[in-house]
C-alpha cells in the first residue's frame, strides 16, 4: 500500500514526514539533504525553482521570487511574474510538488495521500485554498487538520491514561495560533482555539530589517528601502540576525558593497544585542496576549488549570517568546521536541489513522470562528458558534422580510463581529421560486454542515415545496473545478519540465566523463597510430563543441555514441599494440600471459 504522508506547509518552511508500519515516525529529507524545505519559490526563465535554492538565487532575482505566500491564502491576491499571474494555491502547489518529489525519491515510491495541516484560525477560504493547492500539486487530501491537534499528536500525549488540559502555543513564520486541548485515552477534545494569521517570525524580521535601514539612512542618508536586490539582502541578514539572539545576547551585520554611488561603495557594519531586539518588539509581543486571554476564556479555564504547554513553530526559539509564556501561564513551557518538526509529524499520525494503521486515536476538533447569515438590517445570525466541534452539522428556519416575496439571497459569513458588513463574506446564493405569501409566512430552512477539513456547505429549501438550493463554500479565489483541473494539468507540465532539465543534466554529465576519459586514454597512449588517434581526438573536440552549446538530449547522446565508438576503437588498438609489443620483447610465453593480466586489470 502507498504510504500516506504529513505535511505541514508552513510560511517560511515546510516538512513532510511518514509513519513506519513499526510506528516510528521519519521527517524525510529533501534532495538537499535538510529536513526543512524554505517556503520559497522562485521563477527564472521558463524553469521553477522551489526550496532552498530558490532562497539562495532571491538576492539575485527578487523581483521573480516569492516568499511567505501562506498569508495570502484565501484571498484574490496574484503574483505576477513577468507576463502571467499566478494564485497563492499554485505557488502553494510549487512547493508540495517538491516535497512530494524529494519523498518519492527518497521512499522510492509514489505518494498520493496526505495530511495537510493550517493553522487552527485559518478560516474557511484559507481552508479550501489549501485543499486546492495539494489537488493541484497532485495529491489526494485525506483531511485537512489544525497545526496545535497535529502538534499534540507529535508530542505522544494519545498515550496518556489520566486527561491532561494542554495548551499548544504556535508561532511560526507567518501566524500564530493558541489552542487547548483536553487529552486522554487517546481522546483529544479541542476545546477552544485563538490566535492572530498575521503574526509570525516574519514580523520579528521586519523589526530588524527596519532598524538596519533607519541605520543605514542616518549615516549616508540614502533610503534602501527601493533597491530590491539590497533589501534581499537585509532581509536575509536580519532573519539570521534573529535566530543569532535566540543563542547569544549580540550579533554583528556584516553587509558589504550593500550600495555604490559616485562616492564610492557603501557598507552596512551593525551591532544588535538581543536587548535592544526585545525592546523594538515590544508591540509584536503584545500582539501574543489577545488570543491567550481570549483562549483561556473559551474553554472556562485559568491559567493554573493548564497541565502542559506545548511549544510549536520555529519562532518559539526566541527567548522572549519563552519568557512571555512563562509569564502569562506560570508554567515552564515543554521543549522536548524540535518545534519546526512537530506539526508534519502529528500530520503523519493523522495520516496512518485515516488510513488504518493506527488504532485507538480519536481526534475531535472545532471550527476557530463562528458561522451564520445575514438577516434583516444587515445583522448576523449565528448558526454555528466558534469553538463548536466539527464535523457538525445545524440549521435554522427563516423567513420572508416583504409580502409576496419569491426569492431570497443567503449570504453566508464567518466572524465574530455583529454586522455581516464586518466579518468575512464567505459567499452568496439565491433560492428562488418561493410561493408568493404575506411576509413571515414562508418557512425557509437553512443548513450549515462543516466537514472534518472544517470546509463549509450551506444548504437552504423551502419547506411547503421542498424546492432547495446550495453552496459549497470554496474560499474567496473561488477557484472553479476548470480552474483547478488547468492549474492541475499546468503543474504537470511544470513536472515534465523538471524530468526533462534532469535528463539534459545526467545526459551531459556522461558526456563530460567520456571527454574526460577519452583524453586520458590519449594521455595514456600516446603512441597509438597516427590515424586512430587523429579520429579520437576530432571525435572529442565535436563532442566538447556539443557539451558547450547543445541543449536536446538526443543530440548530446549522439556525440556520447560517436565518442564512444572511436574511444572504443582507440583502446582497441592501444591495447592489441601494448599486447604485441610485449610479446616480441618476451619470447616465455607465460611471461607475456602474465604482463597481458596486470595491464587489463
Amino acid at each position: 500500500m502507498p504510504k500516506a504522508v504529513g505535511i505541514d506547509l508552513g510560511t517560511t518552511n515546510s516538512v513532510i514526514a511518514y509513519k513506519e508500519a513499526g510506528g516510528n515516525v521519519i521527517v524525510i529529507p529533501n534532495a538537499e539533504g535538510s529536513r526543512l524545505t524554505p517556503s520559497v519559490v522562485a521563477f527564472k526563465g521558463n524553469e521553477i525553482i522551489v526550496g532552498e535554492h530558490a532562497k539562495r538565487q532571491a538576492i539575485l532575482n527578487p523581483e521573480n521570487t516569492v516568499i511567505s505566500i501562506k498569508r495570502k491564502m484565501g484571498t484574490d491576491y496574484k503574483v505576477k511574474i513577468e507576463s502571467k499571474e499566478y494564485t497563492p494555491e499554485q505557488i502553494s502547489a510549487f512547493i508540495l510538488q517538491k516535497l512530494k518529489k524529494d519523498a518519492e525519491s527518497y521512499l522510492g515510491e509514489p505518494i498520493q495521500d496526505a495530511v495537510i495541516t493550517v493553522p487552527a484560525y485559518f478560516n474557511n477560504a484559507q481552508r479550501e485554498a489549501t485543499k486546492n493547492a495539494g489537488i493541484i500539486a497532485g495529491l489526494n487530501v485525506l483531511r485537512i487538520i489544525n497545526e496545535p491537534t497535529a502538534a499534540a499528536l507529535a508530542y505522544g500525549l494519545d498515550k496518556q491514561e489520566q486527561i491532561l488540559t494542554v495548551l499548544v502555543f504556535d508561532l511560526g513564520g507567518g501566524t500564530f495560533d493558541v489552542s487547548i486541548l483536553e487529552i486522554g485515552q487517546g481522546v483529544f477534545q479541542v476545546k477552544a482555539t485563538a490566535g492572530d494569521n498575521h503574526l509570525g517570525g516574519d514580523d520579528w524580521d521586519k523589526k530588524i530589517m527596519d532598524w538596519i535601514l533607519e541605520e543605514f539612512k542616518k549615516e549616508h542618508g540614502i533610503d534602501l528601502s527601493k533597491e530590491k536586490a539590497a533589501m534581499q539582502r537585509i532581509r536575509e541578514a536580519a532573519e539570521n540576525a534573529k535566530k543569532e539572539l535566540s543563542i547569544k545576547m549580540e550579533t554583528e551585520i556584516n553587509l558589504p558593497y550593500i550600495y555604490a554611488d559616485e562616492k564610492g561603495p557603501k557598507h552596512i557594519q551593525l551591532r544588535l544585542t538581543r536587548s535592544r531586539f526585545e525592546e523594538m518588539s515590544r508591540d509584536l509581543m503584545a500582539r501574543l496576549e489577545a488570543p491567550c486571554k481570549r483562549v483561556l476564556e473559551d474553554a472556562k479555564l485559568t491559567p493554573d488549570k493548564i497541565d502542559r504547554i506545548l511549544l510549536v513553530g520555529g519562532s518559539t526559539r526566541m527567548p522572549m517568546v519563552q519568557e512571555f509564556v512563562r509569564k502569562f501561564f506560570g508554567k515552564e513551557p515543554s521543549k522536548d521536541i524540535n518545534p519546526d518538526e512537530a506539526v508534519a509529524v502529528g500530520a503523519a499520525i493523522q495520516a496512518s489513522i485515516i488510513k488504518g494503521e493506527t488504532k485507538d486515536i480519536v481526534l475531535v476538533d472545532v471550527t476557530p470562528l463562528s458561522l451564520g447569515v445575514e438577516v434583516l438590517g444587515g445583522a448576523v445570525e449565528v448558526l454555528i458558534p466558534r469553538n463548536s466541534a466539527i464535523p457538525i452539522k445545524k440549521s435554522q428556519v427563516f423567513t420572508t422580510a416583504a409580502d409576496f416575496q419569491t426569492n431570497v439571497e443567503v449570504h453566508v459569513v464567518q466572524g465574530e463581529r455583529p454586522l455581516a458588513k464586518d466579518n468575512i463574506s464567505l459567499g452568496r446564493f439565491i433560492l428562488s421560486d418561493i410561493p408568493p405569501a404575506p411576509r413571515g409566512v414562508p418557512q425557509i430552512e437553512v443548513t450549515f454542515e462543516i466537514d472534518a477539513n472544517g470546509i463549509l456547505q450551506v444548504s437552504a429549501k423551502e419547506k411547503s415545496t421542498g424546492k432547495e438550493q446550495s453552496i459549497k463554500i470554496t474560499g474567496a479565489t473561488r477557484l472553479s473545478k476548470e480552474e483547478i483541473d488547468r492549474m492541475v494539468k499546468e503543474a504537470q507540465q511544470y513536472a515534465e519540465q523538471d524530468r526533462k532539465k534532469r535528463e539534459l543534466i545526467e545526459a551531459r554529465n556522461r558526456l563530460d566523463q567520456m571527454i574526460y576519459t577519452a583524453e586520458k586514454a590519449i594521455k595514456d597512449y600516446p603512441n597509438v597510430d597516427a590515424n586512430v588517434k587523429s579520429e579520437l581526438e576530432n571525435a572529442i573536440n565535436h563532442a566538447k563543441e556539443v557539451f558547450q552549446k547543445e541543449e536536446d538530449v538526443i543530440n548530446i547522446n549522439k556525440a556520447i555514441d560517436q565518442l564512444q565508438n572511436a574511444l572504443y576503437k582507440f583502446t582497441s588498438t592501444a591495447y592489441a599494440a601494448t599486447g604485441a609489443s610485449a610479446s616480441s620483447n618476451n619470447p616465455n610465453p607465460n611471461a607475456s600471459s602474465e604482463q597481458n593480466y596486470k595491464i587489463e586489470d
